[in-house]
């Protein structure tokens, strides 16, 4: 698979990683054999980058991915990169992003993990106050010198909150929600990430499950499952939920997005290869909950360029259904 770096730190990553949401919590019951299936099939399908975070299943993801790491031939999991995240298993208080809670949490992915040093540790959506702060760099910096993580990053809701984290010098990667449904990173957060060497991480690229085409209005989900409780922000930020697209309209432009792609390519495979041609991009995240998900998404890297009438039609498509919904929004 297509490696890109990221030009900060040198770090490649798989142009298709995994996102380990799904092997925590929120998405339904996922049982560790089906868990370690998934991280199975995904290396093997060439996936070099896994992204987790401590408060997916408080812990469990990291836990799985931890164990499954240490069980691979020594070779092979030198090669996979995990990024985790901090920051959500507290009050979300500027004041508790401090270099000892930092240290704390930092230690507890390490032991879940099993590693001495962590890959890449992003702010895990902050408060907006937190990436404007000279003393949460200067805590991270010191995570770098103590050599508790190699790097750092943020993940952030708002594209103005990404350009923030750009600006400052030692920010390894941005991750943020880029998806068809989701344009208005390609305006200004890529071609700044690019400028500055920064990579961009891109996350909820089916805009839960929507761009696979296989839902419909009467779908229902379970009652654990945040696109069930989180439709309208009850829990997190509503844009983590359909992208916050109100979901009748995203089915119905989803079906739409379906009918514009070259023949034998799925929806989810467009969905994915549309990200992967934004230039500035470095990985994409899709999650999986069995094997054949993951073998699938991962499968997209070696998908044909989509040619520039459907780029184009995909952009209108935004622009008469979705743009007015969450443009402005995030």
């Amino acid at each position: 698979m297509e490696q890109r770096t990221i030009d900060r730190t040198g770090q490649r990553l798989s142009v298709i990683g995994l996102g380990t949401w799904q092997l925590g919590a929120d998405w339904g019951a996922v049982n560790e054999d089906d868990a370690f299936s998934v991280l199975d099939a995904a290396v093997d399908a060439g996936v070099t980058f896994f992204d987790t975070a401590d408060v997916y299943g408080d812990g469990r993801s990291e836990r799985l991915i931890g164990r499954f790491l240490r069980g691979l031939d020594p070779e092979r999991s030198r090669r996979v990169l995990v990024a985790t995240k901090m920051g959500r298993r507290a009050p979300q208080d500027p004041a508790e992003f401090t270099l000892d809670n930092f240290r704390a949490w930092n230690d507890r992915s390490r032991a879940l993990l099993g590693v001495d040093t962590l890959d890449l540790v992003q702010l895990h959506c902050p408060p907006t106050a937190v990436l404007s702060s000279d003393a949460v760099y200067d805590a991270l910096d010191t995570l770098v010198e103590e050599k508790r993580i190699a790097a750092y990053g943020v993940s952030v809701e708002s594209c103005q909150e990404a350009l923030t984290a750009i600006a400052r010098p030692h920010v390894a990667s941005v991750q943020i929600i880029l998806n068809v449904f989701r344009r208005k990173p390609l305006e200004r957060v890529l071609p700044a990430a690019r400028a500055a060497g920064v990579g961009v991480i891109a996350r909820v690229p089916l805009a839960s499950g929507l761009l696979s085409g296989r839902y419909r209005h009467d779908t229902v989900f379970g009652a654990e499952d945040h696109r069930t409780y989180n439709r309208h922000g009850e829990s997190f930020d509503v844009g983590e939920t359909f992208s916050g697209v109100d979901y009748r309209t995203g089915v119905e432009a989803a079906a739409e997005f379906a009918g514009l792609i070259p023949e034998g390519m799925s929806p989810a495979g467009a969905a994915l290869r549309w990200i992967v041609q934004q230039p500035c991009v470095t990985t994409v995240i899709p999650g999986a909950r069995s094997a054949e998900q993951a073998r699938s998404n991962a499968a997209a890297a070696r998908l044909p360029a989509l040619p520039r009438t459907a780029m184009n039609a995909i952009a209108d498509l935004y622009d008469r259904r979705i743009r007015a919904r969450v443009h402005d929004r995030w």
